[in-house]
């Protein structure tokens, strides 16, 4: 049984859209419709608002935290069109780097594995898909997938550094190669592949009957299988896998919800599934040895004890 271990009241003063833990699990970023993010000091069972982050002029949808060996980065994406990376510098936070070039609302946000270095991905409203990468001396470059879901982008996800298979072939040095899944408003999800510094499509994958709302890629130990979640306005979360032989996805249905699946995200070792939704419900889910999606827990908005333990990182 999954219990609530804290509860945290951020005062904000509109419904809270995103909350990411840091790398180490010691900060808590939050934000919200209020045009804010407010990040938190989370020791010891305690909670302390540290600082409050305004740049945007609309509702803020989702955060991203890079990977510490970067510094203090946390990534932000509004209504507002706008992309900001802000950067920690001795306790004070300030904008490291602003990207305007959207037509429309960016509503997803995720940094690559850090093996790749500092490179952000961005999904658009306008349908399109930014790829903002660091090149170390201050400056930026971009790169955009145009036209990449008809209506609209809604989520990305990079896959993992680890090429599929490589914990059976210690011997091959293949360098893995850059690949992002996208879910949209045209109901599709699709894999994007980086090739000789262009991103090409590499498969669409059809199984939604709605506006998918969330894609998540399973972190790999090295295993031939690379899995990928979905969910969706139809209620619904795919799992769709790769026995890594060819280019084809298979797909299973975890389960039918009773209401609009909103996010989802992967333990870190890729063997359990968080889903949360429109019934306010988040569900945890792991696949049996039969190849069986099994709900092994649940917590509804509200339920659980509030006890004295730490959240641990």
């Amino acid at each position: 049984m999954v219990s609530v271990i804290n509860s945290i009241d951020t005062a904000h003063e509109d419904m809270i859209h995103d909350a990411q833990l840091d790398y180490y699990g010691t900060k808590l970023a939050t934000c919200s419709s209020d045009k804010t993010i407010k990040i938190f000091d989370v020791k010891d069972g305690q909670q302390t608002l540290i600082n409050e982050l305004q740049g945007h002029d609309g509702p803020v949808w989702q955060l991203a935290w890079a990977h510490p060996m970067f510094g203090n980065l946390l990534a932000s994406c509004s209504y507002d069109r706008k992309v900001i990376i802000w950067k920690e510098t001795n306790g004070t936070w300030g904008n490291l780097y602003e990207y305007t070039n959207h037509d429309s609302s960016v509503n997803s946000v995720i940094f690559a594995p850090q093996e790749f270095g500092l490179v952000l991905a961005c999904g658009s409203s306008d349908g399109s898909i930014s790829i903002i990468s660091s090149s170390g001396d201050g400056s930026w470059t971009a790169k955009k997938i145009n036209n990449a879901h008809s209506i609209g982008c809604n989520a990305v996800s990079f896959a993992p550094y680890v090429s599929p298979g490589a914990l059976l072939d210690p011997y091959n040095k293949q360098t893995p190669v850059k690949r992002i899944v996208s879910g949209g408003c045209d109901n599709l999800v699709k894999i994007w592949r980086e090739e000789e510094g262009e991103w090409k499509e590499e498969k669409k994958l059809e199984g939604h009957s709605d506006w998918v709302r969330d894609v998540a890629w399973a972190p790999s130990i090295g295993l031939p299988r690379s899995t990928i979640a979905s969910c969706s306005q139809d209620f619904r979360v795919i799992i769709w896998t790769n026995d890594g032989t060819g280019n084809d996805w298979s797909h299973k249905i975890l389960h039918k919800f009773n209401d609009v699946v909103w996010h989802l995200s992967w333990s870190i070792t890729g063997n359990i599934l968080a889903c949360s939704g429109g019934d306010n419900k988040v569900s945890l889910w792991k696949e049996t040895l039969e190849g069986q999606w099994v709900c092994i827990s649940d917590v509804n908005k509200g339920q659980g004890q509030v006890t004295d333990k730490s959240i641990s990182s």
